[in-house]
């Protein structure tokens, strides 16, 4: 009589024998299998793929060789630049075009930057050599390098109201362009921010519809682009950026609205548009600060005439005494 039970595993007992179920049904499907497969193979078949099992030969790995740039590409002057960064400040067209080719995706060459950080496309767009800064995206120079003052390419760009530098950055680095348009520099300025600053409406524009932030703040002070086209008293740079959307409520880190910034200016326009459109709370200048501020600098005033009205006085009280009591003539 054969004894079946199980165990505290699981697994059935028969005759001291351990049996997993389902398990001899699995091996045996795996050898019929494997015997099948085997079974096929006809002797000729067999042999061939044995001979080449023999003679196969796995080829050796070559060892990495160390990257050892051109001579040419290690030299650099006193500034640091190299040949490159001075073909393109030179002008000399042919010789940075060679340069570039022999340095096609070069990226270390092409990104090398010379002690004020500018790479040779920063050198193309300041240089307005707008083939040669295709040229060297299309190369592979990295457009998000930063110069000695955080700007990338295209803050230069902007800040120069450089149509052509823009265009070339914005065609050639597209997977770039959301990083580019969101960077700030050193200042605390979006590329943005420079073109607004500087005046460039048609920059100003494409920068907005290529997807910059018109309400974007700088970190020092939370201005707006629009904050700045009060600054500057540019009404048609305040029309654009209404235009595309700009929150006239944003307040600057002190608490102040574009309209607030009117007040004690000389442009009338921009202070009417901004009133007609600005919540109430944020037309005009808080009363109570006003007081505060003139209160105190009333104090601040009195406090000083007081002090330096004492040491004037102790001063001549000095000089008297000194003179009276000289015996060189040579004092009086």
């Amino acid at each position: 009589m054969t004894t079946r039970y199980m165990d505290y595993s699981g697994n059935m007992m028969v005759d001291g024998d351990i049996r997993m179920p389902g398990k001899d049904k699995l091996l045996q499907a795996t050898e019929d299998r494997n015997d099948s497969g085997l079974d096929s193979l006809k002797d000729e078949e067999y042999n061939m793929m044995l001979k080449d099992m023999q003679t196969l030969s796995i080829p050796e790995k070559q060892s990495i060789q160390d990257y050892e740039p051109e001579a040419w590409k290690m030299q650099a002057n006193e500034d640091g630049d190299t040949l490159l960064h001075l073909a393109i400040i030179h002008e000399e067209k042919e010789l940075t075009t060679e340069a570039i080719k022999r340095s096609y995706r070069d990226s270390f060459y092409l990104n090398r930057q010379n002690n004020l950080h500018q790479t040779p496309l920063h050198l193309a767009i300041i240089t307005e050599q707008s083939e040669i800064a295709a040229m060297l995206l299309e190369a592979g120079c990295d457009p998000e390098v930063r110069d000695y003052r955080g700007n990338t390419p295209l803050h230069i760009a902007c800040e120069k109201g450089s149509l052509c530098g823009v265009g070339v950055i914005v065609q050639n680095c597209k997977s770039h362009l959301a990083p580019l348009l969101q960077f700030t520099n050193y200042d605390g300025h979006t590329c943005l921010h420079l073109a607004s600053s500087n005046g460039f409406l048609a920059i100003v524009e494409n920068l907005i519809n290529l997807g910059a932030d018109v309400d974007a703040q700088e970190p020092c002070n939370g201005r707006t682009a629009l904050h700045m086209a009060v600054d500057k008293q540019n009404a048609a740079l305040m029309f654009l950026l209404l235009k595309y959307g700009a929150d006239v409520n944003r307040v600057t880190y002190q608490g102040y609205s574009p309209c607030q910034l009117t007040w004690g200016r000389n442009n009338l326009q921009i202070q009417q548009h901004l009133l007609s459109v600005t919540e109430k709370s944020l037309q005009y200048l808080p009363e109570s600060e006003d007081e505060y501020s003139s209160e105190s600098e009333s104090e601040h005033s009195d406090d000083e005439v007081i002090i330096f009205t004492s040491r004037i006085f102790f001063m001549c009280i000095c000089r008297i005494v000194t003179l009276d009591t000289c015996p060189d003539q040579n004092c009086r």
